[in-house]
């Protein structure tokens, strides 16, 4: 009873059913105007072949005379069918015709009349019964008149057949009303326990999430339906948790780790500045000390707020059309002059006017970061004249921001593994930095809808923002 009040419950059933009551409806309607429709047209037809043979036998009668008026009645009432004929004289004295006793009203007054009447069995019906009854039971429809010769004439159907066929109808009509109740019913139960089905197997899943277990998925059948297409986009947002989720864990892990030694080497410089017997001086070196670790740490957390920001996406609005060339070009003459000073040429190759949906502060960082880390792990060598290239290209309905160098380069093996956060190469431990770089440049790639890939420019690295245009 508990699953039957759990199946009324839910969407399917009660559409199936609203459908349900409103095709039968319909149906019982629609055959209920054919049976009606039928029945009438048969009696038409019925009431025109009256009055078509009334009027021939009273025309007859009137260009003939009563003889010939004789003859035509006993021609018809001697075939076959469902005709009824009697012709009696002035006093209402049977003279031929198909039936012996009619109502007196129908011979006293000219009119249409229908009643019930015993009329002899064919020769084709069953044997009599065991009462020896000869005779059948019918109903007529007849139409009687006074003919010019003084006769009294009535023509009619017996109407027992046609009531037979619209009984007929409305017992099929019934057994269809009846089936189409009952496989609607089916349909509609079978139809919600599938559906019901598939939502179970969603809220299992669900829970089992909820439980904790992250690695859960719903599963797809393949017939590439409505649930299939809810369980595809189910999966892909729990795959966009469950990386969110290893990425705070991976935040949290490495940001307890490579804190850890700057905030002790604040406390040490702190507390030998409060020894006694420290000079002003030393002190003084302290704080500086002190105040130089704890902006590299509020750079640390700005790194890492911007890219959990931009992993998480941005607010409706944050994002409008900007012009990318002017923001490359400016990034690019801006840190031209520092490249000279470290005896590198910086070369631009910027196509002009090229605008996109984008937010100009993350992308202006982005391109600093990864002008930033080629100026920075660049190693000069003996007859080699160090290059970096900052090019802006639209390729189709892409567009590709590059930052290219011809310096030492990053291994095939290391670079996906670099855009993590706190990620450095063991070669690049003694340079200054968190090892967030690149994760913010991924960070912002992917909010734009874009990605960023790391490849290898022989000599040197090609790293590349491709975005869409």
């Amino acid at each position: 009873m508990f699953r039957l009040a759990q199946l009324w419950r839910t969407t399917t059933v009660r559409l199936t059913a609203l459908f349900m009551l409103i095709f039968v409806i319909f149906a019982v309607v629609l055959l209920g105007l054919i049976t009606w429709q039928t029945s009438v047209q048969l009696q038409r037809q019925q009431t025109d072949a009256i009055d078509r043979e009334s009027m021939q036998i009273k025309q007859m009668d009137s260009d003939s005379g009563f003889r010939a008026t004789i003859i035509a009645v006993q021609r018809l009432a001697s075939q076959p069918g469902p005709g009824i004929y009697y012709l009696a004289d002035p006093a209402g004295q049977l003279l031929i015709g198909n039936v012996t006793d009619l109502p007196p009203e129908v011979l006293a007054e000219p009119g249409t009349y229908s009643f019930n009447y015993a009329k002899p069995r064919p020769f084709d019906d069953p044997e009599p019964d065991d009462a020896g009854t000869t005779q059948r039971q019918g109903y007529a429809v007849v139409r009687s008149q006074k003919l010019a010769s003084g006769l009294i004439l009535v023509v009619g159907r017996d109407v027992v057949e046609r009531r037979g066929f619209t009984a007929i109808v409305l017992q099929w009509f019934a057994v269809g009303a009846g089936g189409i109740l009952l496989f609607s019913l089916v349909a509609g139960v079978l139809t919600a326990v599938r559906v019901l089905r598939r939502i179970d197997t969603i809220s299992s899943t669900s829970n089992k999430i909820m439980s904790g277990n992250l690695s859960e998925r719903v599963p797809v059948t393949g017939r590439n339906d409505e649930f299939d297409a809810l369980a595809t986009n189910l999966n892909l947002m729990l795959d966009r948790i469950e990386q969110l989720m290893q990425g705070m864990k991976e935040v949290t892990d490495n940001v307890a780790h490579d804190l850890k030694t700057p905030l002790t080497r604040l406390r040490n410089k702190a507390e030998s500045a409060l020894r006694d017997g420290q000079n002003e001086a030393t002190r003084k070196q302290a704080l500086e000390t002190t105040i130089e670790e704890s902006d590299k740490l509020i750079k640390t957390f700005n790194a890492l707020l911007m890219i959990a920001r931009a992993e998480a996406g941005t607010p409706s609005g944050a994002l409008s059309e900007i012009d990318l060339s002017a923001v490359v070009l400016d990034v690019a003459e801006l840190y031209g002059p520092l490249a000279e000073d470290q005896g590198l040429a910086l070369e631009t190759d910027i196509d002009e006017g090229v605008r996109i949906n984008g937010n100009r502060e993350l992308l202006g960082q982005a391109l600093v970061n990864l002008i930033e880390n080629a100026l920075k792990y660049y190693e000069p060598s003996e007859g080699k004249a160090g290059l970096i290239k900052v090019s802006l290209k639209r390729a189709g309905s892409r567009v590709r921001i590059e930052v290219t160098d011809n310096g030492p380069g990053i291994p095939a093996e290391d670079r996906g593994r670099v855009v993590e956060r706190f990620v450095r190469l063991e070669k690049s431990r003694t340079e200054p930095g968190s090892g967030l770089g690149l994760s913010l440049v991924a960070a912002v790639a992917q909010l734009h809808r874009g990605e960023l890939r790391l490849e290898d420019n022989a000599p040197g690295v090609r790293a590349v923002v491709d975005l869409p245009g």
